[in-house]
């Protein structure tokens, strides 16, 4: 990059990470890392605020282990799944019985024995898109038996958790181990971390305590690991997976090709696409694909610039029944790390 260009680059980020202060400052978020990278590999990472508030007070910093929440599903099972198809071992359009063929064994017509692992990748399913699992036990054998044969009620297709719970149980069939035996995705990533290195999230009201290098998600506790969630990483970690797929080295191109082909309106292989008030703001271009979890992190990669961005925060520590506006902040970040 020429110096000018790494001119614009810091200017660009200076005036992304802006609002992220004043999200901290104003208390909407304890605090948060932002980093950017492009093609070339040119990155920044800054953090501002506090990695946990209650009962003691740390610092935010650049390299904080972040429970990644949702983004699991992105960065660990989609690509797994999509190797996977790949190679053969499953066709994404067979139904998940080819694979869990337990999967409501006891009604050979069951809706559920129809679903696809493509559907579920895109939440195309009829499976509801809340379900407090962990209220029915936490032996996770027990809990994994329950959920392949509980009649589900069925709906119009929604975002739905159930859909990677599935996929993951796929790949733990085809495995032999759970998910949080299996690789994590290489340096950066876990499925724990350590308690004064990771940004503390919620004040967790059935688990009695603050939580910080430990799940958040509570069916993902219950079942002791699961393809929806459970992923910890850093800012620096997140943003080495996306350059790997801006540059073509972190998946297959044919994989990288299924992740940026529409299912929907709103979603392709496992990912979302830009619509009408989505979380990569307006700016993005429609080569761009991202996702978010729900304890405050996000990731958006575009294609067609040659640039990622991932914010993640800790905005549900000590409560997520608090509005930390983090709707808005990441449509704002993303706009400004797009701007012109």
């Amino acid at each position: 990059m020429t110096a000018t260009g790494k001119t614009e680059f810091a200017q660009r980020f200076d005036r992304a990470f802006q609002p992220v202060e004043a999200a901290v400052a104003t208390g909407r978020i304890p605090g948060g890392v932002l980093g950017i990278i492009d093609r070339d590999g040119d990155r920044m990472v800054r953090a501002v605020g506090s990695a946990q508030k209650v009962p003691i007070t740390r610092p935010m910093l650049a390299d904080t282990w972040f429970d990644l929440a949702s983004l699991t599903k992105v960065i660990f099972t989609t690509p797994r799944i999509l190797a996977l198809a790949e190679a053969g071992t499953i066709d994404l359009d067979a139904p998940l019985i080819s694979l869990l063929p337990d999967l409501r064994q006891y009604d050979a017509a069951a809706w559920e024995r129809k679903v696809t692992f493509r559907q579920c990748l895109g939440h195309q399913t009829p499976f509801p898109a809340v379900e407090p699992l962990y209220t029915y036990g936490r032996d996770p054998d027990l809990l994994r038996a329950f959920i392949l044969q509980r009649e589900w009620r069925a709906g119009p297709p929604v975002y739905s958790d159930i859909n990677f719970i599935l996929l993951g149980f796929a790949l733990e069939r085809l495995t032999g181990q759970t998910i949080r035996d299996m690789d994590a995705g290489g340096p950066g990533f876990a499925f724990s971390a350590t308690s004064d290195q990771a940004a503390a999230t919620e004040d967790c009201t059935w688990r009695h305590r603050i939580l910080s290098g430990e799940v958040h998600d509570d069916n993902c506790s219950a079942l002791q690991g699961a393809g929806h969630a459970g992923l910890f990483g850093t800012a620096d970690a997140v943003l080495d997976f996306a350059v790997g797929l801006l540059r073509g080295s972190g998946a297959s191109e044919r994989s990288i090709a299924l992740m940026r082909s529409p299912l929907s309106a709103t979603r392709t292989h496992g990912w979302e696409r830009p619509y009408d008030g989505w979380s990569g703001g307006s700016l993005c271009s429609p080569g761009t694909i991202g996702h978010t979890g729900f304890t405050g992190t996000g990731l958006w990669i575009d294609f067609d610039k040659g640039r990622a961005w991932t914010l993640l925060t800790n905005r549900i520590h000590p409560t997520r029944h608090f509005d930390s506006g983090i709707v808005a902040l990441r449509q704002t970040v993303g706009d400004l790390v797009n701007k012109a």
